[in-house]
């Protein structure tokens, strides 16, 4: 009976170190490391389209973006039409500072025209017969300097105006076409001559104009080249004088120049925009210059001229008139009926 018991009591306790043993190796420990396992061999991802980048990712999230604004337009230089137009071999810009002049009749410190070159120069416009040495002169594609009288100026705004749109180089004769050499004439006087001329430019052309000036009749004295000097006014006289004023018709004028020039080679030519003869001439007579070789050269000056405050406000004083021409002809008087 008590080795039944025994042998009964050893079976349960083999049963239970069995049972201990299997749970103690077959559950996972908690600092047992973990196992490594080999990974899988990555498969090939499918071919990507191209990323888009953050900003056009992000515009698509609300509208689409507004295209950049396109570039300012570069102005073209102007293409002459005439394939065989006189044109402008070259602009020169003058430094006005001092009062520098040009033209040998009378001032031959600057001699900057090489052979065959020429500047051409019209005075005391603006007047009806302009427009048509405007027309001569675009349609040889080439430029000028004009010397406006003052008075002719408020008469005729409009036209000054066609002048300095046109792309010429304005100055200024006086206000009236005063000799300033005259004994009667006094310094202030010759000083509002200046002055007016070039305040009446600057009303009919809404611009500041050239530093250019030239004498009536080329009459200067030592007080008004002084003056110009301190103003920085340049002085123009002449190479080859036309004579427009006094010759017979168009041929005369066409002659008196090209003689002269042939015989100078070179030069500023002083003519009349006022001149019917002048006018009708010209065409004639650039082509004339085109066929003998010759080149013109456009001045320019490196700073406008500011005008004097005082000369501004007694022009409008006297003439009671706008500063401005700003409105055309067309604009202000139309024809009903004809």
């Amino acid at each position: 009976m008590r080795n039944a018991l025994g042998l009964m009591l050893a079976t349960v306790v083999s049963a239970a170190v069995i049972a201990g043993v299997w749970f103690w190796t077959s559950s996972p420990r908690a600092d047992a490391a973990p196992q490594t396992v080999a990974a899988r061999k990555a498969e090939p991802l499918p071919a990507a389209t191209k990323p888009k980048d953050d900003v056009e990712v992000t515009a698509s999230l609300t509208k689409p973006a507004p295209p950049p604004a396109p570039a300012a337009p570069v102005a073209a230089k102007p293409v002459c039409a005439n394939p065989d137009a006189l044109g402008v071999s070259r602009t020169v810009i003058i430094d006005t500072t001092g009062g520098p002049g040009f033209g040998f009749l009378q001032y031959k410190q600057f001699d900057f025209l090489t052979e065959k070159e020429v500047v051409l120069t019209f005075d005391d416009g603006p007047w009806p017969t302009t427009p048509a040495v405007l027309k001569a002169l675009a349609d040889e594609c080439t430029k000028a300097v004009f010397f406006p009288v003052g008075k002719h100026t408020t008469y005729h705004p409009e036209i000054l105006r066609q002048v300095y749109v046109a792309g010429h180089t304005v100055g200024s004769h006086t206000w009236s076409h005063a000799h300033l050499d005259s004994k009667k004439m006094t310094e202030a006087q010759a000083k509002e001559e200046i002055e007016k001329g070039f305040s009446a430019v600057k009303m009919a052309i809404g611009a500041a104009p050239a530093p250019f000036f030239r004498f009536p009749g080329l009459g200067h004295t030592q007080p008004t080249l002084a003056y110009l000097g301190t103003r920085n006014i340049s002085m123009f006289s002449v190479d080859v004088d036309s004579n427009d004023f006094k010759s017979s018709g168009p041929d005369q004028v066409i002659q008196n120049v090209m003689t002269k020039l042939d015989k100078q080679g070179k030069g500023v030519i002083l003519m009349h925009d006022l001149q019917k003869h002048t006018a009708t001439a010209l065409p004639t007579l650039l082509r004339r210059l085109k066929a003998g070789g010759y080149k013109v050269v456009l001045m320019k000056a490196k700073v406008q001229l500011e005008t004097l405050a005082e000369y501004d406000a007694m022009l409008v004083k006297d003439l009671k008139v706008p500063t401005v021409a700003s409105r055309p002809i067309a604009s202000v008087v139309q024809t009903a009926q004809e």
